[in-house]
């Protein structure tokens, strides 16, 4: 297991820019378009000239032509604010007898979206959630931010203790991040969605009150595909032991893998297809193909959509 985070290991994406699909508020002229109208960079429209306005920009050619005063409104260019948040409950720490688990896949994919957004001078925070916010920084561009984020991700990479057991309060967790983040944001969510599947309505309204507050969202659903979704496991009895909880169960997988692929594959479809109904980018992230490849497979994806 790493102890920090290896720089020549981050992505590389060339010129490909992370460009938010909806208009987004920043504070840096830049690349992304603002909802605000300012007299700085971009013509955007005429307005009629009230009393009591600035006439510094008065369109007097538009004047002469039609005996009318108009003032010229502007579109900013502005930079992205992008809040990336990753599930650090204990099931993140799967798989633990391979290379890479779920959570190191995602501090690495967050580690090369920084890298990226860092490049394009946009403003990046991340948020770290178990049963609560365990932490939370506001989107800043700055260097020493960032390495300030490199040091946090860096503490994620431990190994998996068995007398460990963080379980994840994802509902509560993206209601808090609604209201902590910046309007406008893009915030990009890291998680194996492993919740209660009773609870989706509720998880569903924590997306919706970050939609209602003008985020876009993007969902990186992390996970092992070959064990947690196919069930690929020797023909032998095993003890599976939940990681949040340490609740143990023995098995012999043949007996349970028909029933079982057939309810996680319903589950994770609905998850999928719902989130297409809230406008939010739902994003598979099998960590066996490594976070290099899925993060260039949708970032050539959302360019093309752009």
């Amino acid at each position: 297991m790493s102890e920090s985070i290896n720089r020549n290991k981050l992505a590389q994406f060339g010129n490909l820019e992370l460009l938010a699909k909806q208009v987004v508020e920043g504070f840096i002229t830049g690349l992304h378009k603002s909802p605000f109208h300012g007299f700085s960079v971009e013509f955007a429209e005429h307005r009629i000239y009230n009393k009591g306005d600035s006439t510094r920009h008065i369109d007097w050619k538009l004047y002469a032509r039609t005996e009318k005063l108009f003032t010229k409104r502007y579109e900013e260019e502005t930079n992205l604010r992008c809040q990336i948040v990753i599930d650090c409950s204990t099931s993140m720490l799967y798989p633990v007898d391979k290379p890479e688990n779920k959570l190191e896949f995602s501090v690495y994919a967050a580690a090369s979206i920084i890298e990226l957004l860092r490049k394009q001078r946009d403003a990046v925070g991340i948020t770290l959630f178990t049963d609560k916010l365990d932490i939370h920084t506001p989107a800043k561009s700055s260097q020493r931010h960032h390495r300030y984020l490199y040091s946090e991700l860096e503490k994620q990479l431990t190994n998996y203790s068995k007398g460990e057991h963080k379980v994840a309060s994802t509902i509560q967790s993206i209601h808090d991040i609604a209201e902590l983040c910046h309007k406008r944001s893009l915030i990009i969510i890291f998680s194996d969605l492993l919740d209660d599947p009773t609870k989706m309505d509720e998880f569903f309204q924590a997306l919706q009150h970050l939609k209602h507050n003008k985020h876009e969202v993007i969902l990186f659903h992390t996970v092992d595909h070959s064990s947690e979704v196919e069930f690929e496991f020797e023909n032998r009895p095993y003890q599976f032991v939940d990681m949040e909880t340490g609740e143990k169960v023995k098995l012999q997988p043949s007996q349970l893998k028909e029933k079982y692929t057939e309810a996680i594959k319903t589950y994770f479809a609905e998850l999928s297809m719902k989130c297409a109904d809230y406008s939010i980018d739902f994003m598979p992230a099998d960590i066996g193909k490594g976070y290099n490849d899925v993060l260039l497979k949708y970032l050539l994806k959302r360019q093309k959509l752009h």
